[in-house]
């Protein structure tokens, strides 16, 4: 499939999360262009570095899901209305008040300085709350699996639940105020993602978890196509899945013992 094809299949199954993917792309473009002239610092980096990668993130995301309605049941159109725009409307949000911190010259997250930033922080949590819950909705609308595309349609469903709950971990940075171990935020980290290289840190398997959303259906995709026992197809979707998920508590457990994924 060329890209032109990709694209325009992409907004014949979903138009609105489409666009709405396509609108952070332009974000992002934005706060590339802003970062090339701001040379102000928060926490040791420029604050739009954050906007890029929650533009970019989002984006991906907003992309999947798009991909993904054209396997849900015909049957749940108004279920799928609502859990639609909940994600549009909570991921714009979201960034939004990322953006408009990082031109404030201040973080987003765990700010707690005033009473303004405890707003925009509690705001940020609602949005992400509502997010999840909508991921998490989303499951029970899928279509009935199939035996011609089984590894597939399990592991879209393996991607959704490993998300909620790499979605839900986040609650841990939450209560520890911060995703370092031991704190504060800030510091040596590596290049783009800056994980801490000196101490643990709660996002990479925040970051693991995120993104088995996008693995575990290519894993079943690529089953599908590629393994001969139709019947093994869905239990080698499940095995990466618990590959996957042992890879995120090991990624947790790391950044709970304080100890960084790579060392400086």
């Amino acid at each position: 499939m060329n890209p032109g094809t990709f694209v325009a299949q992409l907004h014949r199954r979903d138009r609105v999360l489409a666009l709405s993917g396509w609108l952070m792309v332009a974000g992002l473009l934005m706060a590339s262009v802003a970062a090339l002239f701001d040379t102000r610092l928060v926490l040791g980096i420029n604050p739009w570095i954050k906007p890029i990668k929650f533009f970019s993130s989002i984006a991906i995301f907003l992309w999947t899901m798009a991909w993904l309605m054209a396997e849900t049941d015909a049957r749940h159109q108004r279920r799928l209305i609502l859990i639609r725009w909940t994600m549009v409307v909570s991921m714009l949000g979201e960034i939004g008040l990322i953006s408009m911190q990082a031109a404030r010259g201040t973080t987003s997250h765990f700010n707690i300085q005033t009473p303004f930033d405890i707003a925009v922080f509690n705001a940020m949590g609602i949005m992400i709350v509502a997010n999840s819950l909508a991921v998490a909705w989303f499951i029970t609308a899928l279509r009935p699996v199939t035996s011609d595309r089984a590894g597939y349609l399990w592991g879209i469903r393996a991607g959704l639940l490993l998300f909620v709950i790499g979605s839900f971990q986040g609650f841990m940075m939450v209560a520890n105020m911060g995703h370092g171990i031991p704190g504060p935020d800030g510091g040596p980290g590596l290049p783009f993602v800056n994980w801490s290289t000196t101490g643990g840190d709660l996002r990479i398997a925040h970051f693991i978890g995120l993104h088995a959303l996008q693995m575990l259906p290519l894993v079943g995709f690529v089953a599908d196509r590629g393994w001969s026992a139709v019947s093994a197809r869905p239990r080698l979707v499940q095995g990466a899945a618990v590959v996957w998920l042992a890879a995120m508590v090991v990624a947790l457990m790391l950044a709970l013992a304080g100890r960084p994924l790579l060392a400086s």
